[in-house]
């Protein structure tokens, strides 16, 4: 599920991000992704947990960024190849079995990750610098901003 970093990308490119305000729980999690490729370009944003409970982490953030582009992708019937980029080595590295997945709050995202993985055969995960990440890393502090606006008028 993982390659070398020299190979040129093909097919669809996913870069995913997530962030926390505050970066520990109990703050605002949101997720982003964006697609290039196929005819596929796209990108959403969103809260990855409730506001202020204890699954709202950073982890789980850049999780949901990835399951999200993933489930995109599956929905459009797109079944090609998927280079998935992150600044998340945690997620990166637990997706290529590096690393274990210890935190229990974690493993069903992980889990939820796989299996959408499992349903794109070409695929793979590749760890980026932050600076490489740019447009993903703006809709997740985009989508923080319209989290505390809604929270502010009383929404959810």
């Amino acid at each position: 599920m993982s390659g070398s970093d020299g190979d040129p990308p093909r097919g669809v490119v996913v870069h995913f991000d997530g962030a926390c305000q505050p970066p520990h729980a109990n703050g605002i999690a949101t997720w982003a992704f964006t697609v290039e490729g196929e005819g596929l370009d796209h990108e959403a944003s969103g809260l990855a947990a409730p506001p202020f409970s204890p699954e709202s982490t950073n982890n789980v953030a850049e999780y949901s960024g990835a399951i999200h582009a993933l489930e995109f992708l599956l929905e459009k019937g797109y079944r090609g190849a998927v280079t998935v980029l992150g600044d998340s080595e945690l997620v990166i590295r637990q997706m290529s079995g590096e690393y274990a997945v210890r935190k229990e709050h974690l493993k069903p995202y992980h889990a939820r990750l796989r299996s959408l993985a499992a349903e794109l055969p070409n695929l793979r995960f590749v760890a980026i610098p932050r600076e490489q990440n740019v447009r993903a890393d703006e809709l997740t502090k985009r989508a923080i901003v319209e989290a505390r606006r809604n929270l502010d008028r009383g929404g959810s």
